[in-house]
This record gives C-alpha cells, sequence and structure tokens, in this order.
C-alpha cells in the first residue's frame, strides 16, 4: 500500500513541476522532474513488474499524448502562452505529463486497465479537469474558448484512456511470469 500512495504523490509532484514551471516562464522545470521520477520509477520496476515492460508503457503514453494533444494543438483548440511554450509547438512539458500519468497505470490503477469503457468515462471528467487547472494556472489556453477545448479535450481523453489501458494491459506482466525489476522497496 506504501508503494500505491508514494507513487501517487510522486505523480501528482511531477504534475505541479510541469505545470507550473511551464506557468513560471520554465518549461524546462517539468520535464527534468518527470524524468527524474521515471528513471527511478522504471529502475524500481515496482508494483511487480518488469522495467522493459514498464519502459515500453511510458514510452507509447508518450506517444499517445503527442498524437492527442498534437491534434488538440493542430486544431486549435489547445494552445500555450509565450513562456510555456518552448521552441516546438506541442512544448516537452506537456509531452512528459502523459508517461507521468502512466507511471500509475501498473499500480494505482491496475484494477481499472481491463475495464476500457470506464476508462472512457474516466477520462472525459478527468482529461478536462486536468487542462482546466492547467490553464487555471497559467500553463494552458484555449484559442477558440474554453467550452471548444474542454469539449475537445474530453473528446481525445474519451479515445485516449482506453487505449492507455490497453497498453497497460499488454505491458503488464502475465502471471506466473518472473519478474525481472527488483520489487519496490519505498513502502
Amino acid at each position: 500500500m506504501g508503494a500505491l500512495i508514494v507513487n501517487v504523490v510522486l505523480v501528482q509532484a511531477a504534475w505541479f513541476a510541469c505545470v507550473l514551471g511551464a506557468a513560471q516562464g520554465r518549461p524546462w522545470l517539468g520535464p527534468a522532474a518527470v524524468a527524474v521520477f521515471l528513471a527511478g520509477h522504471v529502475t524500481l520496476a515496482p508494483f511487480g513488474g518488469d522495467r522493459r515492460r514498464e519502459a515500453l508503457l511510458l514510452a507509447g503514453a508518450a506517444l499517445i499524448g503527442i498524437l492527442a494533444d498534437g491534434t488538440l494543438v493542430a486544431a486549435g483548440l489547445l494552445g500555450f502562452p509565450p513562456a510555456a511554450r518552448g521552441a516546438a509547438p506541442l512544448p516537452l512539458w506537456m509531452v512528459a505529463l502523459w508517461p507521468n500519468f502512466a507511471a500509475m497505470l501498473h499500480g494505482p490503477l491496475a484494477r481499472l486497465t481491463p475495464r476500457p469503457r470506464l476508462g472512457a468515462v474516466l477520462g472525459a471528467a478527468g482529461g478536462p479537469a486536468a487542462y482546466a487547472s492547467g490553464a487555471a494556472l497559467g500553463a494552458v489556453t484555449w484559442p477558440r474558448g474554453a467550452a471548444a477545448g474542454l469539449a475537445g479535450v474530453a473528446l481525445a481523453w474519451i479515445v485516449a484512456t482506453p487505449l492507455l489501458f490497453g497498453l497497460a494491459q499488454r505491458t503488464a506482466a502475465p502471471p506466473g511470469e518472473p519478474v525481472t525489476g527488483r520489487e519496490a522497496t519505498w513502502s
């Protein structure tokens, strides 16, 4: 139970580092915090996982995030203030949020991953809530208005969450398979 709580706390801390760092003109801060967290997360391979499978999950989540958020940016539904943008159309801090979230899929959220419909419902609510929080903190803008942006985010997460859940299922260690990563010792 302790490892689950530590995981959630570290994911939230990295989320705040990404969003607040971007809002304060330090868009590099979040990706640095996420990189440190994920390096430790993969090294420990908590929750009975293995390093290779966990790294595949995190990389796949980053790709899903690039597609989802890239589509929102291209459609003019999601934007970033100049200080939060960085050099790319999709800031690295925004991409980093996706594997950061995925770090919970083999742990605190593992019981939900076999239920993609529930994932779609949770994504429809949780995605817009997180992006609205980012907007309130000054890291995200809504070029076509908040209503259109939040509707786009909800739709993106309705699709993305079941994809993330499916990826988590495919990268989970099958029962009875020997674990090649070390168990978490932080509980």
